[in-house]
């Protein structure tokens, strides 16, 4: 039977406990309420009687979730990806340091998400946050710990986010600069590379990891199944997606695919038949800060806000949604990893289309009644 004690502002649990013959019992403390800690002994006591022994052993948090990482994530996410895990766990180490995942309480995750948010974007946050709180859903699946001291936490931030009519072009611009490319397409790969990225909405990594082999000019399609290393910290070479639902064949228009039929004919290939090859390049390939200051002189040319590459992919997006194209199609042409993704990003593009919507709807039934 368990005893619950309290010491100065919290309390401890105590559950009895014998050991070859001997009285071993088990403490806990550090809970900000009575019922949290006998919630937490109520679980001891019931791994004690299916025969588990519950995890004594101090585990400091950042090991636990390096850990994790290296078992969970390191093989299954992309290396970009990758990179955010391992950024989320320097947050861990620069504030918990040493201290055991058994002793953090909701108290202390919450102040933790204060010092993360000074100074940080509210994506940077949230996205931290949640590999975190994965980790702890598993630290409680592997009976580290009895308590999701991440549960009903609130994660602050002080940089106001870009707003999202910043991030893309509107259906007019992208027009623009679509026959701007188009006008310009001979001067260089780079066009070609900002003509494929506005028309299939691909993440650059993905652009850069195409070879000759994934286009199939017969039936107008591009097969999206790796990426390619570009920056100082990633793996050279090839690699994975972002995630599973990342490797996808996408359609295209035929005067794109055309485009690309021709410059395959009349250009020499490489070793690893990569279509944005770049010799001069250390990587390989056109580097994502040469294609952005492309993508920005034309923009700027054409009298229009500039937006980072990344931003042709949410153009994309927002113009298939303008035309009415179903929120899942998009999800799975973009490779999202689920539809609230989807829904997230492009909030501001159906916000707008539910006026539509509801005009729609008024108009309809108005007719029916005549």
């Amino acid at each position: 039977m368990a005893s619950i004690q309290k010491r100065g502002s919290t309390y401890q649990y105590t559950v009895s406990r014998i050991v070859n013959g001997e009285s071993k019992p088990i403490r806990k403390g550090g809970f900000r309420t009575k019922k949290e800690a006998q919630i937490a002994a109520a679980e001891v006591e019931a791994q004690l009687l299916k025969g588990l022994i519950p995890t004594l052993k101090k585990i400091p948090f950042d090991e636990y979730f390096e850990n994790w990482i290296d078992l969970f994530k390191k093989q299954k996410v992309s290396r970009v990806t990758l990179e955010h895990y391992v950024y989320s766990l320097k947050a861990v180490r620069d504030y918990f340091q040493n201290k055991p995942i058994q002793d953090i309480t909701r108290q202390d995750y919450q102040m933790f998400l204060n010092w993360l948010g000074n100074g940080k974007s509210k994506e940077t946050v949230l996205k931290i946050n949640g590999h975190i709180k994965a980790c702890v859903k598993d630290a409680i699946e592997d009976q580290v710990i009895q308590i999701d001291f991440a549960r009903k936490t609130e994660p602050t931030w002080t940089v106001a986010a870009k707003k999202s009519t910043e991030k893309h072009l509107s259906y007019e611009e992208s027009e623009r600069l679509l026959q701007s490319i188009w006008n310009n397409i001979d001067k260089g790969l780079g066009y070609s590379l900002l003509l494929l990225a506005l028309t299939s909405g691909m993440r650059f990594e993905e652009l850069i990891g195409l070879t000759r082999k994934d286009f199939d000019f017969v039936n107008n399609t591009i097969k999206i199944n790796k990426t390619w290393g570009y920056k100082k910290n990633s793996p050279s070479g090839f690699g994975p997606t972002k995630n599973e639902q990342s490797n996808r064949v996408i359609k295209m228009d035929i005067k794109t695919m055309n485009h690309f039929k021709m410059l395959f004919n009349s250009t020499p290939t490489n070793l690893n038949q990569l279509v944005f090859y770049s010799q001069a390049s250390k990587y390989q390939v056109i580097s994502n800060t040469n294609a952005n200051k492309l993508l920005k002189k034309l923009l700027m040319d054409l009298k229009i806000n500039p937006i980072t590459l990344h931003g042709l992919r949410h153009s994309h997006g927002s113009i298939l949604l303008y035309k009415k194209a179903s929120i899942h199609y998009v999800s799975e042409r973009l490779g999202h990893g689920d539809i609230e993704t989807t829904l997230k990003v492009y909030t501001h593009v159906l916000k707008e289309l539910r006026i539509e919507d509801e005009q729609l709807s008024m108009k309809t039934f108005e007719q029916m009644n005549v």
